[in-house]
């Protein structure tokens, strides 16, 4: 398989998908409303992490496009829970992609603690040969989801899985304080985003995205 020619058309929706969701976020910006997109990165699943993967779920290359649906991710960050909402009433209103799958584990978090709401999207890339159509995941977590499940991802990579103990109580208390940092952050949801747009107006936005987390998407791993 000629993997740079296989990985090409992710890596152009990548790109595609981080600019407009980044444009979104700046409309609202603009236009002095809270934004419920606080920052986007993306990538393309490394070679050997696809290989891994297809092994593990006896995948064959030839249906890595139909069966793997996360080799081109996309990740939004957001503030509040409540934003994980509004951000998904946006992908359902797109007329760019199509949704094909929704799996919530907000409301119903994995064993391990892990919260996320995922979406799988089929998105058409625009190649010199026609249209292609390949499947994308994207990501929408707060940033306190994210941290625990960065944190979470690097230990389970470190241990494989097989956590010692105390370890692993230890991550699922430290899931539960995430858990309840977002309930305490919606409470005081709004006395937050007024104070933010007092202390951010848009004239101070016009040059987002520069020198930002949104152009460095070196420690995005999942």
């Amino acid at each position: 398989m000629n993997w740079e020619e296989f990985l090409d058309p992710y890596v152009q929706a990548v790109g595609e998908l981080k600019v407009k969701f980044r444009g979104m976020r700046k409309q609202f910006q603009k236009k002095n409303r809270h934004s419920p997109i606080e920052f986007v990165t993306g990538r393309v699943k490394p070679i050997e992490s696809i290989k891994n993967k297809a092994k593990l779920r006896g995948v064959k290359k030839e249906n890595l496009e139909q069966e793997m649906q996360d080799i081109a991710g996309i990740r939004i960050m957001v503030q509040f829970v409540e934003d994980v909402e509004e951000v998904l009433e946006l992908l359902r209103d797109r007329k760019d992609f199509k949704i094909i799958q929704e799996r919530d584990y907000i409301k119903n978090q994995k064993a391990s603690g892990y919260r996320s709401y995922h979406v799988v999207i089929e998105y058409p890339v625009e190649t010199i040969d026609g249209r292609k159509l390949i499947l994308a995941e994207i990501q929408i977590r707060t940033l306190a989801m994210n941290f625990w499940a960065t944190i979470e991802h690097s230990l389970n990579y470190k241990y494989q899985g097989e956590f010692p103990e105390e370890l692993k109580e230890r991550i699922a208390k430290t899931a539960k304080i995430a858990y309840a940092l977002d309930e305490e952050m919606s409470q005081i949801r709004e006395e937050i985003q007024e104070a933010q747009l007092l202390f951010n107006p848009p004239a101070n936005k016009l040059n987002d995205g520069v020198g930002n987390s949104d152009d460095n998407d070196e420690y995005y791993r999942w």
